[in-house]
């Protein structure tokens, strides 16, 4: 029995008691017991309603932990995707990297080999330069100009020495400097030897020489011909070349600069095959 037909049978009961003349005593602890009930009756409806509240809140506590959860889910997912990404990239990295290493150390070693061989002419250069400027007497160097410029020897000699104006037969004269510079070039062998003519910009006027650039190689000729012929330097390195008045050291505009750019140069350089061969071992770079 519930509480609710409890109470109404009690009441029942009390008005047949009241009907029956029962006592005021009795009544008055039925009245009591009656109200009593009534209370714990109302406390049971408010727990009731409470305990409701209560579910409907615990319901959508659960229904938002398992959104958090799906979303939480999700997320994993995601961050575990990205994980396996960035994974596969740092594998794919370590292998780029070493290869980048293995270049860079092959490069390295590139250059060390070029430098050195750098070194090597620089300091033959040196050697050269001083021991022809030990070899030339103190008249001959007001004439002859000797100079390193990016590992190559220059040595510019006055045309007023070698030749004389408007010639290009090498006079006696000049004989004596040029086995000078002959022995030095037989002395190094590994390198050649280009011979290069220049004038000044006054035009030349011979029946056998059209113009400036027809002096200059021919005048270059002349001065090859004479080391090879003269003082035994092998032909084969040796080159004889021309340029006219287009390679001026300074403004043909006084007598003195003209004289200055009337010269003959014999440029001694390194033999080109030697650095070639350093450039077709350059470590390949392809990445492909």
């Amino acid at each position: 029995m519930n509480i609710r037909s409890a109470i109404i049978a009690f009441g029942a009961a009390t008005l047949l008691v009241a009907t029956g003349c029962t006592s005021n005593k009795k009544y008055a602890a039925l009245q009591s017991r009656y109200d009593q009930l009534t209370a714990d009756y109302n406390s049971s409806q408010v727990a009731l309603a409470e305990s409701r509240a209560n579910a409907r809140s615990l319901e959508t506590l659960l229904a938002e932990a398992r959104r958090n959860h799906d979303d939480l889910k999700r997320n994993y997912e995601a961050m575990q995707g990205s994980l396996n990404q960035s994974l596969l990239q740092n594998r794919q990295g370590s292998i780029n990297i070493s290869k980048l290493v293995d270049e860079i150390n092959a490069s390295n070693q590139y250059i060390k080999q070029l430098v050195q061989a750098k070194s090597k002419s620089d300091s033959l250069n040196m050697v050269l330069t001083n021991n022809l400027t030990r070899s030339l007497s103190r008249d001959e160097l007001r004439e002859v100009d000797v100079k390193v410029l990016k590992g190559v020897v220059y040595i510019s000699l006055a045309d007023n020495m070698l030749f004389k104006s408007g010639s290009y037969e090498v006079n006696s004269r000049a004989m004596e400097t040029l086995s000078k510079i002959a022995k030095i070039i037989k002395d190094y062998g590994d390198y050649d030897v280009l011979v290069e003519g220049n004038t000044d910009d006054v035009p030349i006027s011979r029946t056998n020489i059209r113009n400036n650039w027809d002096l200059s190689a021919l005048r270059a000729s002349s001065i090859v011909q004479v080391l090879q012929k003269d003082f035994g330097v092998n032909p084969s390195r040796l080159s004889a070349a021309g340029r006219g008045e287009y390679n001026p050291l300074t403004d043909n505009s006084s007598e003195l600069g003209r004289q200055r750019n009337r010269r003959t140069e014999i440029i001694i350089t390194p033999k080109l095959d030697q650095f070639l061969e350093l450039i077709d071992k350059a470590p390949d770079t392809d990445n492909n």
